[in-house]
C-alpha cells in the first residue's frame, strides 16, 4: 500500500527535542531557506537567524497568504513601492503589501529595507551575534506593533537553535560597509539533526532525499525503514516527510490523547506525526480499515 504525506499540511505536532516542541513546517522553512539567510549576513550584515526567525513569524513558515500569493516573507507593506502588489487586512483594512516573483527577492528586499532606512541604523551597531539585541532594536525601531515581537523572535531562534547560521561564529562575517575580499568562503552545512517523536528517533526529509540515500547515510537497510514508515516499495519522500529510525508505537505519548482531523490530513499523516502505528491508530478508533479521516473528527490517541 502506497502513502504519500508531507509535513507542508500539518497543523498540529507532536516531536520533541530537548524537551521542546518542534513544528515540522519551520524545519522545513529552515532548511529550503537557511541558505539564503546566510547569503544576507555575508552581504548586508544581518543575523541569518534574525532574517529567518522573522521570515518564520512573518510568514508562518512561509504558509501565510502574502507568502503564498505574493512571495512576501517579511510583511513588508508598499511605502514607496512601485512593483506589484496585494491588499490585506493588517493594522488597518486591505493595506497595501509588496509582491514578489520570488522568495528571493522578498529576502533581499527585506535586508534593503532595514539597510537603507535611518531608523535601523542602531541596529548595524549591535554584534552580529547578540540576536538577543537585533530583536530587542527591531521592535524599538517600529519594525512591529505586537509589544511581545521581540520575545517572539527570541523565542523562535532557541528553539530552533538558528543562532547556529549566524556565520560571525565561524568568522566568515563580512559588516556592512567592510570592504569585502574576492575570495569565495565555503559554508558548512550543519549536520543532519535527529529529533525524536514519542520517544523514537527520527529524521526530517530535505530536497533529493531518497529513503534509499538515508538508509545507507543512516546504516539501516532500505527495507527495514519502509517498514518502520509502513510504506511501499513504490514510496517515494517528500521534502519535509517524518522519518522513524525504529518502530512506531501503538500509543502515542502520554501528553497526547486525542488529535482533530485538520484539512488536508491522513490517518497515515496523523500516524506519522504523533509515531502510532497505522493499525493501532484504527483500532484505537473502531474505524474499519477502507474508512479515512474527516475533518473534525476526533480521533483517540491513546
Amino acid at each position: 500500500m502506497k502513502h504519500l504525506f508531507s509535513i507542508f499540511f500539518i497543523l498540529s505536532v507532536c516531536i520533541v527535542t530537548y524537551g521542546q516542541s518542534l513544528d515540522p513546517n519551520y524545519l522545513a522553512y529552515i532548511e529550503k531557506y537557511h541558505g539564503i539567510a546566510i547569503r544576507q549576513q555575508k552581504v548586508h550584515g544581518i543575523p541569518a537567524s534574525i532574517i529567518l526567525a522573522q521570515g518564520l513569524l512573518e510568514s508562518g513558515a512561509g504558509r501565510g497568504r502574502l507568502a503564498t500569493e505574493a512571495n512576501n516573507h517579511f510583511g513588508i507593506k508598499c511605502h514607496d513601492w512601485t512593483g506589484n502588489r496585494i491588499f490585506q487586512n493588517d493594522d488597518e483594512k486591505n493595506e497595501c503589501f509588496r509582491k514578489y516573483r520570488h522568495a528571493s527577492e522578498s529576502y533581499e528586499d527585506h535586508s534593503l529595507f532595514l539597510v537603507n532606512r535611518p531608523r535601523y541604523k542602531s541596529l548595524f551597531h549591535l554584534k552580529p551575534t547578540d540576536y538577543v539585541a537585533w530583536a530587542h532594536e527591531l521592535k524599538a525601531a517600529g519594525y512591529a506593533t505586537d509589544p511581545a515581537y521581540a520575545q517572539k523572535l527570541i523565542s523562535i531562534i532557541e528553539r530552533y537553535d538558528l543562532h547556529e547560521y549566524d556565520v560571525a561564529k565561524r568568522g566568515l562575517f563580512c559588516s556592512h560597509g567592510e570592504n569585502q575580499t574576492s575570495e569565495a568562503v565555503a559554508v558548512h552545512q550543519p549536520v543532519r539533526e535527529i529529533y525524536k517523536s514519542n520517544h523514537i528517533r527520527i529524521v526530517i526529509a530535505t530536497a533529493n532525499d531518497t529513503y534509499a540515500s538515508l538508509a545507507k547515510e543512516l546504516k539501516i537497510s532500505e527495507r527495514r525503514l519502509r517498514r518502520y514508515n509502513e510504506v511501499g516499495t513504490d514510496t517515494e519522500l517528500r521534502t519535509g516527510n517524518i522519518v522513524y529510525l525504529s518502530k512506531k508505537k501503538k500509543r502515542a505519548a502520554c501528553s497526547n490523547h486525542i488529535h482533530v482531523v485538520q484539512p488536508g490530513e491522513t490517518l497515515y499523516g496523523i500516524s506519522q506525526i504523533y509515531g502510532i502505528q497505522l493499525i493501532s491508530l484504527y483500532k484505537l478508533n473502531n474505524l474499519s480499515f477502507d474508512q479515512g479521516a474527516y475533518i473534525g473528527e476526533i480521533l483517540k490517541l491513546r
